[in-house]
């Protein structure tokens, strides 16, 4: 009924089992579901989620559901980074083989599983990283701040 009555959303269920609803502003795509949970993705900012996540509810409650906003939380932030300097990766693997895993083979990246903050970091040799898992920003913070030595004493001369 959703994807009937909207001209934003799409409806393939040998595809995907929820309708894929998207916004143009704040840009964002929402999966909505039979539960009547909804996931909202693609957003920049926490505070245009929350927006984005309020637009979604509300159309769908013009729609005639009995829609009410309730336990809006954050599951994952990704964030991503440069460092400006190279990394030798085979090196850091050695090192801190307990949290990572490198095989350049299937993905270049090395994946460093960090303990505290629970989360997720992609090193790529040229220096970038990606930080994913993270709930708040302050974890990612928390997180670079924590790998960013470790890093400088792996920087290629």
């Amino acid at each position: 009924m959703i994807n009937f009555r909207t001209r934003n959303s799409e409806y393939n269920p040998s595809r995907f089992c929820g309708v894929v609803m998207r916004l143009r502003d704040p840009r964002a795509t929402a999966l909505i579901f039979s539960s009547g949970k909804i996931v909202v993705t693609g957003t920049k900012h926490e505070a245009s989620a929350h927006l984005a996540t309020r637009k979604f509810a509300r159309i769908i409650q013009k729609l005639g559901f009995k829609v009410k906003f309730l336990d809006f939380k954050i599951h994952n932030m990704v964030s991503t980074c440069d460092l400006r300097f190279p990394i030798r990766l085979e090196n850091l693997n050695q090192m801190h083989g307990q949290f990572s895993s490198y095989e350049p083979e299937l993905f270049p990246a090395l994946i460093y599983r960090m303990v505290k903050p629970r989360v997720v970091l992609l090193i790529f040799v040229n220096g970038k990283l990606v930080i994913t898992g993270a709930k708040t920003r302050e974890e990612t913070q928390e997180a670079l701040d924590n790998i960013h030595p470790i890093l400088r004493s792996f920087k290629k001369q």
